[in-house]
C-alpha cells in the first residue's frame, strides 16, 4: 500500500460556468494521470463535487471556490454550499461550522477578479488554513512567488493546483502528500509535501472563454 497520495487540489467541472468538463471526464483524467485525490472546487457550487464523489468516493473530496466580497476562497471537505457574495469573515465562519479546510485562491493574480488586496488578505490570514502558492493558470510565476512569500511570512502551508477547467489541464500542479483523511491531517500533510508544478500557458483562458460561449441553460448533464 502506498504511503503517499498525489493530490489535485483545485479543478472544475461543467458546474462551473467556464468549464465543459463532466465529472466523468474529470475522473477519467485523474485516473489516467495517477491522481489519488482530487478536490473538486467549482465556482460557488458543490454539485459537481457531489456528483464526482458518487462516481468515485475514495478519490474525490468535495470542495468549492467561493467568491466573497473581497476575493476568492478555496475550500475542501465542504458539506454544505456556501453562497457567493458574502463578507470574507462570514464565509470563513460558515466553512468553519462544517469543518472545512480553507485555502485562498491565487491571491496575488491581479488579472483575475478573485485576487485579494493586501490589507484584506492580512485580515483573514490568521483565520485560514493555507494559501494557494502555485496556480497553473497564472500568466507568469510572479503572483505565485508573491503568494509563497506571504505564506512563509504568516507561517501557513501552501496548496498548489492546476485550476483545471479542461481535462488536459488536470495534473499540471499537484502535491505528493503523506496519507491524510480529513481536514486536520491534510493540514499536517501539507507541511511535508512535495510539489510537481508547471504553468499551463495563456491558451487555457481561451478554453474558458469558449466554454462560457458554449454554455447551455441546463448544466445538469454529467454523462
Amino acid at each position: 500500500m502506498s504511503e503517499s497520495l498525489k493530490v489535485e487540489f483545485h479543478c472544475h467541472t461543467h458546474y462551473s460556468k467556464d468549464s465543459l468538463t463532466s465529472p466523468a471526464e474529470l475522473l477519467q483524467a485523474c485516473r489516467r494521470k495517477g491522481i489519488d485525490r482530487v478536490v473538486v472546487t467549482d465556482h460557488n457550487e458543490i454539485e459537481g463535487g457531489l456528483r464526482s464523489q458518487e462516481l468515485d468516493p475514495e478519490r474525490v473530496i468535495v470542495g468549492e471556490e467561493i467568491m466573497t466580497t473581497r476575493g476568492e476562497l478555496l475550500a475542501a471537505y465542504v458539506k454544505e454550499l456556501v453562497p457567493r457574495g458574502l463578507d470574507p469573515l462570514e464565509t470563513i465562519a460558515r466553512l468553519r461550522q462544517q469543518g472545512a479546510f480553507i485555502s485562498v485562491s491565487h491571491p496575488f493574480d491581479l488579472r483575475r477578479p478573485g485576487s485579494w488586496r493586501l490589507d484584506d488578505l492580512m485580515e483573514i490570514a490568521p483565520l485560514v488554513d493555507a494559501i494557494e502558492v502555485f496556480n497553473a493558470r497564472c500568466f507568469s510565476n510572479a503572483p505565485n512567488l508573491q503568494a509563497e512569500a506571504f505564506a512563509i511570512r504568516h507561517h501557513l502551508p501552501g496548496t498548489v493546483g492546476s485550476d483545471a477547467h479542461s481535462p488536459i489541464e488536470v495534473g499540471m500542479a499537484t502535491q505528493i502528500l503523506p496519507l491524510f483523511d480529513d481536514p486536520q491531517s491534510l493540514g499536517k500533510a501539507l507541511w511535508q509535501g512535495q510539489r510537481q508544478v508547471r504553468l499551463a500557458g495563456a491558451w487555457v483562458h481561451f478554453y474558458s472563454a469558449f466554454a462560457r460561449l458554449r454554455r447551455r441553460p441546463d448544466i445538469s448533464m454529467d454523462k
